[in-house]
């Protein structure tokens, strides 16, 4: 049994912007169920609730006002959802919608609960239809894509693949709309540096190019996830994705998968503040994966409380780790470069002998 996060874009699902292509989402319905009637758990993170609200609504380009942009969402989450649901129907498959926001991934509790729903409604044969709330986010709508949910949905499933639909077949060395030099890159590490230079740009009416792809593969190889970037026009392109056909772009994750805590906090889009460290609480983090101990930080930087994740920064701003700290802002201020056994002494009391507990720790800077 393979467990599939499926993502399309907004160019796609909507004709670039010219309203929702049913013809094309009763196709690809059709091949998700397929997938599943072959044993594969498959997850759908669709796009075109606001490209398809900005159709309804009338107006000729995507705006820049946030409330704006909600409104198109809330209006285009309806025909969307629609749409997907017709597609289903003729194949005896039902479909839910679970519309998240950063916060759902980002909160332990909450994220906890997303994957227990996703489970849940993939045990009974469902297809979860996943979208960002886009009708109520805040500085989500204009930072968050899906194609970095979709990556996120890949580490909460713990998906063994991720396709990614687009416009285009896969990654190239250039980008082909400009340069017809521009040869198909067939097959690599997700961590490779060397793909940042050959990503392109984003569309009109979706958010993301090739460079959210890339980041969203890096953000499922985190948990062992294979992403593979492929055209939505080829045709049957998802029963032959999941059959093992070579198309597209497949990038291989290059580190072994986390454990599900460390998963989620490598998941993290958003940290609370950050910590910066030493050259040797550095060498100790990487070569060691010890904890972090108050007296290898040097400053801390915003406002966080225990229990929130924050950033370890080595002293050029590098991340080197993430993880949940033991200790709110202005209590790390005061136990920083100091010794653990003075904790107590300098704030009357001491919750743990680390900032952060090698355990509530990801590394996620290069070594």
């Amino acid at each position: 049994m393979t467990r599939i996060v499926v993502k399309i874009g907004s160019s796609l699902i909507t004709n670039d912007g010219k309203g929702l292509d049913t013809d094309a989402i009763d196709g690809w319905a059709s091949q998700i169920a397929a997938n599943v009637a072959g044993g594969h758990r498959v997850v759908l993170v669709s796009s075109g609730a606001i490209a398809e609200g900005i159709r309804r609504l009338g107006w000729s380009r995507r705006p820049s006002a946030l409330h704006e942009l909600q409104a198109a969402a809330a209006m285009g989450q309806m025909g969307l959802a629609r749409a997907w649901e017709s597609g289903f129907r003729p194949h005896d498959l039902h479909a839910a919608q679970l519309l998240f926001t950063h916060d759902d991934i980002a909160h332990r509790g909450r994220y906890l609960n997303a994957r227990t729903s996703l489970r849940t409604l993939l045990d009974l044969g469902v297809v979860p239809i996943v979208n960002e709330n886009d009708s109520v986010a805040t500085d989500e709508i204009r930072l968050g894509d899906n194609d970095t949910l979709a990556g996120l949905v890949a580490n909460l499933m713990e998906a063994d693949e991720l396709h990614l639909l687009t416009d285009r077949n896969g990654l190239h060395t250039a980008d082909p709309a400009v340069d017809p030099e521009a040869r198909p890159i067939r097959r690599a590490d997700a961590g490779d540096p060397g793909l940042d230079r050959m990503a392109g740009s984003g569309g009109t009416w979706g958010r993301g190019g090739m460079v959210t792809k890339l980041a969203a593969a890096r953000l499922a190889a985190r948990s062992g996830t294979t992403t593979l970037i492929a055209s939505g026009h080829e045709p049957g392109v998802l029963t032959r994705l999941a059959a093992g056909e070579a198309l597209g772009t497949r990038l291989d994750p290059d580190t072994a998968p986390l454990a599900a805590r460390k998963r989620w906090l490598a998941g993290q889009v958003q940290v609370s503040g950050s910590l910066v460290i030493d050259d040797g609480a550095v060498r100790v983090l990487r070569e060691s994966g010890r904890s972090l101990l108050p007296v290898g930080v040097t400053r801390v930087e915003g406002r966080f409380a225990r229990g929130e994740i924050v950033s370890c920064l080595d002293r050029d701003g590098r991340e080197v780790a993430r993880g949940l700290v033991n200790y709110g802002a202005d209590e790390s201020r005061s136990i920083m470069g100091r010794p653990s056994g003075s904790i107590a002494e300098r704030l009357g009391y001491a919750h743990e002998p680390e900032l952060i507990h090698r355990d509530n720790m990801v590394l996620v800077g290069a070594g």
